[in-house]
């Protein structure tokens, strides 16, 4: 499964946010990535994401494959729309 996400929350994906997205990552067995930049790292590194350097407006990408992977995408979708709201 593959969904694009535009995170417009004034931050970007700073540490704290990025913290949040780790762990709701983690909660899943699912292998989740996060694609930004032509750059992949895995959704349940926070190094990996941090070192990303997403800001507000970037346009990034999530893909999942796994047994568990639509209940994932469910919940990081909710979660980045969480994000982007605050």
């Amino acid at each position: 499964m593959r969904k694009e996400f535009v995170i417009s929350n004034e931050q970007g994906l700073h540490a704290r946010p990025a913290t949040t997205l780790v762990s709701k990552a983690n909660q899943f067995n699912a292998d989740i990535r996060l694609l930004h930049e032509g750059e992949t790292v895995d959704l349940k590194s926070i190094m990996g994401v941090l070192s990303l350097g997403i800001n507000r407006g970037a346009l990034v990408e999530i893909i999942i494959e796994g047994e568990d992977e639509v209940e994932a995408m469910d919940a990081i979708t909710k979660h980045i729309r969480e994000l982007n709201i605050k």
